[in-house]
């Protein structure tokens, strides 16, 4: 299934999408549920309950489409270089102050957040700071968990997946580099676009996807999550090793190559620039920058 989460005439709705992805039928539920998008439903599915009621269908293209979970429980968890290509490209782009010379390639997942007012969601704007020029995207598979949990081993990881859905996670680079951790470059207001929609691990199998990614109509990245350095369940055992996971809960698994940084000279985003991530089984993620 599809989970969208949206507005119509200013009120916030969450329902299925359809299988020609035409339309939407609306989930019954409180208005505060609704803000939370699609959260409330995962969070019902993970307790063994069954699905809301549904109400009429409405036609997708009369709704506004945002976030699929506008407001995160919490921090979204991220994997820093986790695509062999990519980290080579990052160690060697001057911007990676976790690089050590001969460490290319991450021993152990390097786990960072972004916070979860950095939300934003499909056709949103990615809005260029003051603070900085040098912004860049990464496009990221996402992992949504289903079922909670503590000291999940690897074997196990996969049945605490409910499904995925796409994130940019766009960075000011330079803030990366000064304060040498990435929190504050990855989490500035609008750096987390998300979207379309969650779609659940039996409509999309994470583990064999491709991950693309165009600035301007150009492709930038181009690369199948089957080259990951550390894959779904490896991240989802370390990550639960000291930390409980909830339903709800996000992981962005990781950029390939081809991030602004890694041209010379970089390109990063500029103003009137439109960023377009796909992924195949999930769809179509896009944003202009401003």
């Amino acid at each position: 299934m599809k989970i969208v989460a949206f507005r119509q005439n200013s009120q916030p709705g969450v329902g299925l999408v359809s299988p020609d992805l035409q339309s939407v039928q609306p989930f019954d539920l409180s208005q505060a549920q609704r803000e939370l998008g699609a959260l409330p439903v995962i969070e019902m599915l993970a307790r063994g309950e069954a699905l809301p009621a549904l109400l009429a269908t409405v036609a997708l293209g009369d709704v506004q489409i945002i976030a699929p979970i506008p407001k995160p429980r919490r921090n979204i968890f991220c994997v820093g270089k986790n695509y062999f290509a990519h980290a080579r490209e990052f160690a060697g782009s001057g911007f990676d102050s976790s690089a050590k010379a001969g460490e290319d390639i991450p021993a152990d997942p390097i786990y960072f957040t972004k916070v979860p007012e950095s939300v934003v969601g499909p056709g949103a704007a990615i809005e260029m700071p003051v603070a900085s020029d040098a912004i860049d995207y990464e496009a990221e598979l996402t992992v949504i968990i289903g079922r909670g949990g503590k000291g999940i081993a690897a074997k196990d990881a996969m049945a605490h997946v409910w499904g995925y859905t796409i994130i940019n996670d766009v960075t000011a680079r330079d803030w990366q580099s000064r304060h040498k951790q990435w929190l504050l470059g990855k989490s500035f207001d609008t750096f987390c676009p998300m979207g379309p929609w969650l779609v659940s691990a039996d409509e999309c199998d994470g583990t064999k996807t491709s991950v693309r990614c165009y600035v301007n109509g150009e492709e930038r990245q181009n690369a199948s999550t089957t080259d990951l350095i550390f894959d779904i369940p490896k991240l989802i055992e370390t990550l639960s090793a000291g930390i409980t996971l909830y339903p709800g809960d996000i992981i962005a698994t990781g950029t390939p190559v081809g991030v602004g940084i890694g041209f010379k000279p970089p390109k990063y985003l500029k103003s009137g620039d439109v960023v377009r991530v796909e992924i195949d089984g999930i769809g179509t993620l896009e944003n202009p920058v401003k």
